[in-house]
């Protein structure tokens, strides 16, 4: 039987299983996120669809297979770590790292050097989730450390150079903490590209400042690299408060009165707070005086016209798998595309708020049930007159509740739908619900924040589902006094 003739086939029975499944007129995309949804397997649905000629369909049942977290979901995916469909192998191994139970780390360590670039991204973020989850024996830990190192300071991909950096954050305080460290500083020294340097300090600043000498740290805070210099403001307060070394005030102060970057400024006094053994800000109510707050500027989107919503549920459910748009096919085989929206139109919202506007594309790709949540809320008026109550300096802005109190949300909760785009600066996320210090899956409501700096601690858990693309100036002269006024659909904007 020629080859073309067998995927027709294929497919042919696919869709004739899933008839007699009682699927009904679903199409198959949609078959397969309300089986996400549900957090089911489907009875060996989901496994039939990975199994699927198709390579949009079975990279996405591969991402719903390890959303499930199921652990029956593990050894399906595990089946397909060696698929020779870059996205579907990629997919299959990300999958395996939300699941998060360890069994297939051989395997993945394996594919830390795969031609594709989604599919070593996909290898390195499971293996820290995999760490994350104790999952990992000491064997597996060090060789996962060593490729991790590896593609941080070989990988011709700075995309991949750079995930690899925000990996090792997630092996601190661990037997290899020392060759971390010096690969950290190496890679400071001698990385040229700003997309990995401000990563690679980020992992500084999070786990490994104490062990880092000054010198790297310190001739990163008077450079041009905005975020490289935050997050080196970052280290340099985390390293000294931990030695109880007061003597970086003097170049934290110059950094907050003479940085041209208000988010460096603000950082710079939230790390003068910290050396002092001062608490963190968690509120702001008003910007203090020696930030350089951004101007206000002219909107370049002004002028685009008010879009007619889709049709909204009349009364407060969470979205369903059939009033979901489900964006462009995910297809991802380039680091690029593993960590980004996919090609094609995007919802494009108009945040009004009391400071100027701010404008969101969202990327239903990868979170198709919190994108139609988000637009069915707008659409209802939910978010109409909302307080800002969270305003934490370098950190993020947070509304999305009815009153002043932050209750009572919608109602209801929705899904995670963990994603491999980062918790980078100005990317739109779901608030989660806590249970001590851990974030509660499935918890999300109503409450959205927006990043002011790179957040990669937040990648695991929360759901990223959009990106802020005009209207920077406005957050950062936001304060808690200030209001959504309303969100407007605009024009979509092709990605």
């Amino acid at each position: 039987m020629p080859f073309t003739e067998f995927l027709r086939s294929r497919a042919a029975a696919l869709a004739g299983c899933l008839l007699l499944l009682g699927v009904g007129t679903l199409t198959i995309p949609r078959t397969i996120l309300k089986l996400e949804q549900a957090r089911s397997l489907g009875n060996g649905q989901l496994a039939s669809l990975l199994a699927s000629p198709s390579v949009a369909d079975a990279t996405r049942a591969a991402l719903a297979i390890g959303r499930t977290r199921q652990a029956g979901g593990a050894p399906l995916l595990a089946r397909h770590v060696n698929d020779p469909r870059p996205s579907v192998r990629a997919m299959s191994i990300y999958g395996l790292g939300v699941i998060g139970l360890g069994t297939a780390a051989d395997q993945i360590l394996a594919h830390t050097d795969d031609a594709s670039g989604a599919v070593r991204i996909a290898a390195l973020d499971a293996l820290q989730r995999y760490a994350g989850a104790h999952t990992l024996s000491p064997a597996q830990s060090a060789a996962a450390v060593s490729a991790t190192i590896e593609r941080m300071l070989a990988d011709h991909d700075p995309i991949v150079r750079g995930h690899a950096a925000i990996a090792l954050n997630s092996y601190a305080g661990g037997a290899s903490d020392g060759s971390i460290a010096r690969a950290l500083v190496q890679s400071l020294r001698y990385e040229q590209s700003p997309y990995v340097r401000q990563r690679v300090m980020w992992t500084v600043f999070r786990g490994f400042a104490k062990l880092v000498p000054a010198g790297p740290i310190e001739a990163w805070l008077s450079k041009n690299d905005e975020v490289t210099q935050i997050e080196a403001v970052r280290a340099l307060g985390s390293k000294y408060a931990r030695t109880k070394d007061r003597s970086a005030l003097a170049l934290l102060t110059t950094v907050s009165r003479t940085s041209r970057s208000w988010r460096a400024q603000e950082q710079a006094l939230e790390s003068i707070r910290e050396v002092n053994g001062e608490p963190f800000s968690t509120s702001w109510t008003a910007i203090p005086p020696v930030v350089h707050v951004p101007k206000p500027r002219p909107d370049p989107l002004a002028s685009l016209p008010v879009q007619p919503w889709p049709s909204a549920i009349a009364s407060p459910a969470p979205p369903s798998a059939l009033m979901a748009d489900l964006g462009p096919p995910l297809d991802p085989t380039t680091a690029q595309e593993m960590v980004s929206p996919a090609h094609g139109p995007h919802p494009r919202l108009r945040l009004v708020t009391t400071k100027g506007n701010i404008y969101v594309v969202l990327y239903p790709e990868w979170a198709p049930l919190t994108v139609a949540n988000f637009m069915n809320l707008s659409a209802r008026g939910f978010y109409n007159d909302n307080r800002w109550f969270r305003i934490v300096p370098d950190f993020v802005v947070q509304t999305g509740e009815k009153d002043a109190k932050n209750t009572p949300g919608p109602g209801y909760a929705i899904g995670a739908e963990q994603n491999p785009v980062e918790q980078d600066s100005y990317v739109i996320s779901m608030g989660l619900d806590y249970a001590g210090n851990a974030p509660k899956l499935d918890s999300a409501g109503s409450e959205y924040y927006i990043t002011l700096s790179p957040q990669y601690h937040l990648d695991n858990a929360f759901t990223v589902f959009g990106r802020v693309v005009s209207g920077f100036d406005v957050l950062g002269r936001l304060v808690q006094s200030d209001r959504v006024i309303r969100i407007e659909r605009v024009a979509d904007m092709v990605l």
